[in-house]
């Protein structure tokens, strides 16, 4: 690695011996091109990991939740479904809008949802790091952005036990993984909001966080209170007293976003369906009772145990030291906004950074356990689609702490006077270190193609023998369950009157009944 662009200046200054530029100016390209084809192969890894979940969307076929949420969409319309949501079901009125939006063309919407939305997380990410790369003082590259983006995507969709849910299954998708998309942009729209200079647009902006964090608060109960934890942490640290922010902008922001966070989630908790949700569990001991927190601090270690158990996530640190170490080759000369520019942002600012992320990803959790202990009972914290809502912030923090590292790395490196060896080193270690995260998801990712080309193949055979019989007059025919990603199909209970799958799927068929073969 190059030391002209990491050292200060009165360093700078000892260096200009032509034997030492020399030695630079080899340096520099060889451990370049080394960051550059780490990137590049991580790209390809993650990139490839991702495009086949996009690509097995093509595959994916109702079960469960989607046959509800498809004949509702079809017959009832976007505002019929929403209605029905609302006074019926949960009161997650956004939840429904996204639902009939999706599933109102047939089963298109949701067999391109994975595409659009791994499409729209990779560009949030990547622009979300090129923020955070400038604040560090460093120059943004490309290629590693596109890397971390594409390799913490992979990470949260195939290194949990619910691939088929986070990913390909909408009803999960729509509650718990499109909820940290909307969020990414959302706080990148934060960040042009609190530094627009024009006062409309910026009450505009102001205006946008209140109405996006109102329809989350309706969309998801999970990712609100995550989001709600991060927010009100900001919003405490951007006090102008703090010294952290120089305006008020930061915090009218926060607050807005935690006032639209409590009046959805107002709204979904008074709704009809939410109450009526509530009575079918009428006995159940209140949440925060002494019994109830002793047990939701116990699914919660046992949670915690689960996703540690998993080394993979670590990934989103070793490609994170990447980005550190390319920010820093791309970072300009000290005399303008290289390494010696990042150093001067304040020290304040750098520990909060720092450990913001703790108390958010560690209550945020314990919040989602909660409310699953409160909804599912105690086998609630096992659904672990759920836990999407904190593992994206989780993987974000890990990415971050991991740039620093390795923007410290090369600081400590240079100043060492380290050969071009001893930093080649360190790059293809952080770089074999992720390439292996990525490998470890490999046959997660096999079992998901086969299972879901699997079922497809014998789901359209079903389906069209089912609607030749219906078109023939069969007012009951008979289905045969196809269980994929650990989700409920139609006889899942033997009373046929509790069994709200078979009564979806006789709705979707226009049929009176459905029997087992």
């Amino acid at each position: 690695m190059s030391t002209a662009p990491l050292l200060s200046e009165g360093e700078g200054r000892r260096t200009h011996s032509p034997g030492a530029d020399g030695r630079g100016s080899r340096r520099r390209p060889s451990v370049r091109r080394l960051l550059l084809g780490a990137g590049g192969t991580l790209v390809a890894a993650a990139g490839a990991l991702v495009a086949v979940g996009c690509f097995l969307g093509l595959y994916v076929r109702p079960t469960s939740d989607d046959w509800c949420a498809a004949w509702k969409s079809r017959d009832l319309g976007v505002l019929g479904i929403t209605s029905d949501f609302y006074t019926t079901q949960n009161g997650r009125i956004a939840n429904a809008f996204l639902s009939g939006v999706i599933y109102g063309g047939g089963l298109g919407g949701v067999k391109i949802l994975p595409t659009v939305m791994a499409v729209t997380f990779t560009l949030g990410l990547v622009l979300l790091g090129c923020r955070f790369v400038r604040l560090l003082g460093g120059k943004p590259q490309v290629l590693t952005l596109f890397a971390c983006s594409l390799a913490i995507q992979a990470l949260i969709y195939y290194a949990g036990t619910r691939s088929y849910q986070v990913l390909l299954w909408a009803p999960a998708t729509i509650s718990h993984t499109i909820p940290s998309v909307i969020g990414v942009w959302a706080l990148l729209f934060g960040i042009w909001t609190v530094r627009q200079p024009r006062a409309a647009l910026r009450a505009g902006g102001f205006a946008a966080a209140f109405l996006i964090a109102f329809g989350l608060g309706t969309l998801s109960e999970p990712f609100a209170l995550v989001s709600g934890l991060l927010a009100a942490g900001v919003g405490l640290l951007a006090l102008p007293r703090l010294k952290l922010a120089q305006t008020w902008r930061p915090f009218t922001w926060c607050a807005l976003w935690c006032s639209g966070l409590v009046c959805g989630l107002i709204v979904l908790y008074t709704s009809p369906g939410a109450r009526w949700r509530r009575a079918q569990q009428p006995d159940r001991e209140s949440v925060l009772s002494a019994g109830e927190l002793r047990g939701t601090f116990e699914d919660w270690l046992h949670m915690w145990d689960a996703v540690t158990g998993q080394w993979a996530y670590l990934g989103a640190a070793a490609v994170g030291v990447l980005l550190g170490w390319g920010a820093g080759l791309r970072a300009r000369a000290p005399g303008s906004r290289g390494w010696k520019g990042r150093r001067s942002a304040p020290r304040n600012m750098l520990i909060a950074v720092l450990l913001l992320p703790v108390p958010v990803v560690v209550l945020g959790s314990f919040a989602v356990v909660l409310g699953l202990r409160s909804g599912y009972g105690p086998s609630g914290w096992t659904y672990a689609r759920t836990w999407t809502n904190y593992l994206v912030p989780m993987e974000l923090a890990l990415c971050a702490y991991g740039a620093l590292l390795g923007e410290w790395a090369g600081r400590f490196l240079a100043r060492r006077g380290a050969s071009a060896l001893v930093v080649s080193a360190g790059i293809v270690a952080a770089g074999g270190l992720a390439l292996a995260a990525l490998a470890v998801l490999v046959p997660s990712v096999q079992q998901l193609t086969t299972a879901t080309v699997t079922r497809a193949a014998a789901w359209d055979a079903q389906n069209s023998r089912i609607r030749s019989q219906a078109a023939q007059g069969a007012a009951d025919v008979g289905y045969r369950p196809l269980y994929v990603g650990s989700l409920a199909e139609p006889f899942y209970t033997s009373d046929y009157t509790r069994d709200w799958v078979a009564a979806c799927v006789s709705k979707w068929y226009g049929i009176d009944r459905i029997h087992r073969l």
